[in-house]
């Protein structure tokens, strides 16, 4: 593929080029990253270990995890030596890479979320052939699926941007290489860059989201209408509500950075966008599937407790 780049590198200018604020700033994002990496790598462990979890439903929330814990990889770690040492300066094969993973890190999470709605539609709506539409292959398929469409679509904008022109600037208004900004510095006709992004990225978004609001909807009529146990009623919408959080955390603030510009770019907009979809949700995802599940919690201090006996032995 040929490359007519003349920019070597480019210069991410971070969150502020305020000292105060990058003082503060570090041990914030630090500490969020540290919880993301702990609070995921504790819901992935506990899944692995405990045979109860091995069900369909926490095979793909292990798989949401792992999502996270790569998701906020890509980013933070060059975020936090921008605090540190001022611009960040990233080579464009380095800046084509955090591209590409983090693209194919967000679509894959994005249809993952309507996979696992329509895992608890199955659930719900029809548990007697559960066992048997969600059988381990079917599971795998699923899995495997999310990734390889993330991963095209990731490809799929990787190689088109690296086919543009950069003559300079090289000053990246971001965090990190996102699309949007580093197609304000191309020279060249961005149109059809522009175009994908709206379309098949809208598509990769949009898509999932209405397939998620369609199981809602069918989960929600099969209650009111053919269960009459209340109970029953409460733990649906028990599990619903974890799964709900999680989708609007999600699904909101990925659809207003990249299919709905209608207030205009705006590179701050932007970056407070995408820290909600990749720090602050994957910080939340344990926290919410944790204390809103008891299967996981009672997984969690069973696990626990005989780490601790081992331990004291």
């Amino acid at each position: 593929m040929e490359n007519h780049t003349e920019v070597s590198h480019f210069i991410l200018l971070g969150l502020t080029s305020l000292q105060g604020q990058q003082l503060f700033l570090f041990p914030l994002f630090l500490l969020l990253y540290v919880a993301s990496l702990l609070g995921n790598g504790t819901i992935l462990a506990v899944v692995l270990a405990e045979p109860r979890l091995h069900k369909p439903m926490y095979f793909f929330l292990g798989n949401l995890s792992c999502l996270d814990i790569c998701y906020c990889t890509v980013t933070v770690p060059k975020m936090l030596a921008g605090f540190l040492s001022g611009h960040q300066a990233i080579s464009f094969a380095g800046c084509l890479a955090q591209l590409h993973f983090f693209h194919l890190l967000g679509s894959s999470e994005a249809i993952l979320l309507a996979v696992m709605s329509y895992d608890r539609y199955v659930a719900i709506c029809n548990p007697l052939r559960y066992r048997l539409v969600m059988n381990p292959q079917a599971c795998l398929l699923l899995a495997t699926a999310t990734w390889v469409t993330g991963f095209l679509h990731a490809l799929m904008h990787t190689v088109m941007t690296s086919r543009l022109h950069f003559c300079g600037p090289n000053h990246v208004p971001h965090f990190f290489c996102d699309i949007k900004p580093l197609l304000s510095l191309a020279c060249g006709n961005t149109r059809l860059n522009l175009s994908l992004l709206k379309i098949v990225t809208g598509g990769i978004v949009i898509g999932p989201f209405l397939l998620t609001v369609l199981s809602y909807i069918c989960i929600i009529s099969f209650l009111f209408l053919k269960v009459q146990s209340r109970e029953s009623r409460v733990k649906a919408f028990s599990t619903l509500s974890s799964h709900f959080m999680v989708v609007t955390f999600q699904y909101v603030p990925t659809t207003f950075n990249y299919v709905m510009p209608i207030l205009g770019d705006s590179p701050e907009r932007d970056m407070i966008a995408t820290l909600m979809y990749t720090i602050v949700i994957s910080v939340l995802n344990p926290l919410i599937y944790t204390l809103r599940n008891q299967e996981v919690k009672t997984a969690l201090r069973k696990v626990l407790g005989r780490k601790l006996f081992v331990g004291r032995t």
